[in-house]
């Protein structure tokens, strides 16, 4: 059987061809891919396709092929709610109450037409209808349990936010409500942001793990030593977020590192230090593994306490993927130092060389080096004084051949 590659995650397909676009002169696109690790035809079909995305080129941009796909659904939902309302035309009258027509619901569901285009259709509230489906529920208690577990997702994702940006993240994810009841509901639930509470001696009052720390060693004088070695790839990953500043504002930074090459094989950057972010470093790590053909599951993720390792969308994150989660100690940054080594070399060889304009800028330096530099070019003591890329090949092949 044939395996088709998955394709590249698209946050890296757009750096490199940021990175295409900056290059300097005498620099080839053939080049540009190699550093990358991708085919020259690739590289140049990635260009053609942002280049017709930004209009310099004709043909369907991904905006364009995206409103196709959604007319589609639309046009899909139009023609069930067209056999809805053939199928309600002998019953429907001005004399027929909600209550009448459920059954109607619940037939046309077992004919695989969702209820929810059947009640749009009838011109039915969804509230009574599971009311009567199920218990009696009043559409006040209802739109309250909806707001306060929209508030309640936002605030363990951020629990710096207070009830006003909780109240900004509720309606982005689509439950709209009043300050005032945003306020109420967090007052009674008691989800005050963090950074309201008097802080312990030692700063921010740190939140408790969500998972056990599967990389501690205890030696034979009880001293807690951590493992940061591997004996094959996607055996453990490291990840951890970093931050710099530019005239523009902060760029965050979260990178995923395999401990046995000690290759970045996923990364994130954004403007905003969230949740979303570590969830997108991962997906990347994940994305780009599967397309060389590898299985990530049972890999170790091991990260610090912060709050977008703690998030709900992370753990989920790491359980799609099969993934076994770890998580070092408070305060102790040795948990993680394989990481933190990652981030003092990029320090000082890309954020610290120089004062940053924006972060586009800063963006495509991150991956260059990321990608050209630290993968391709720099040499390891601990890999035999191979880089990160040649490492994996050398051993995989090697791998190979004895199986």
């Amino acid at each position: 059987m044939i395996t088709v590659p998955k394709p590249y995650p698209q946050e890296f397909r757009d750096d490199v061809v940021r990175v295409a676009r900056a290059r300097e002169a005498g620099v080839t696109l053939a080049q540009i891919a190699k550093d990358f690790g991708i085919h020259e035809m690739t590289l140049n079909k990635w260009m053609r396709q942002a280049d017709i995305d930004d209009g310099n080129k004709p043909g369907t941009s991904r905006t364009e092929f995206h409103e196709l796909r959604d007319l589609r659904r639309r046009n899909r939902l139009l023609e069930q709610e067209n056999e809805v309302l053939r199928r309600a035309a002998a019953s429907l009258s001005q004399e027929l109450t909600g209550e009448r027509l459920y059954p109607l619901v619940n037939e046309l569901a077992a004919d695989r037409i969702p209820v929810a285009v059947s009640l749009r259709a009838l011109g039915l509230a969804r509230a009574p209808y599971y009311r009567w489906l199920a218990e009696p529920v009043t559409q006040t208690e209802w739109d309250q349990a909806h707001r306060a577990n929209a508030l309640f997702n936002a605030h363990r994702d951020d629990p710096e936010f207070g009830y006003r940006y909780l109240r900004d993240e509720a309606a982005a994810a689509g439950v709209s409500m009043a300050a005032r009841t945003a306020w109420k509901l967090c007052s009674a639930n008691a989800w005050w942001s963090s950074f309201g509470k008097k802080r312990a001696k030692n700063g921010k009052k740190p939140g408790p793990p969500v998972h056990d720390d599967l990389l501690a060693v205890v030696d034979e004088h009880g001293v807690t030593r951590h493992r940061f070695s591997a004996q094959q790839v996607n055996e453990v990953w490291l990840t951890d977020i970093t931050e710099h500043r530019t005239r523009e504002g902060k760029v965050y930074l979260c990178a995923v590192k395999d401990v046995y090459s000690g290759r970045i094989v996923g990364y994130a950057i954004s403007d905003r230090m969230k949740a979303r972010l570590a969830v997108a470093a991962l997906d990347s790590a994940v994305a780009r593994r599967r397309h060389d053909g590898h299985d990530v599951s049972e890999c170790i993720g091991h990260s610090d306490r912060g709050s977008q390792f703690r998030s709900r969308k992370f753990v989920s994150a790491l359980k799609r993927h099969g993934l076994r989660g770890s998580m070092g100690r408070v305060a102790a940054c040795g948990d993680n130092a394989a990481m933190e080594s990652f981030f003092a070399l990029l320090q000082k060889n890309v954020l610290d060389r120089q004062s940053w304009a924006n972060r586009d800028t800063l963006r495509v330096e991150i991956v260059s080096w990321i990608e050209r530099t630290y993968h391709r070019r720099r040499r390891q003591d601990r890999l035999g004084r191979l880089t990160p890329i040649e490492f994996e090949t050398i051993m995989t092949t090697a791998v190979d051949l004895a199986a």
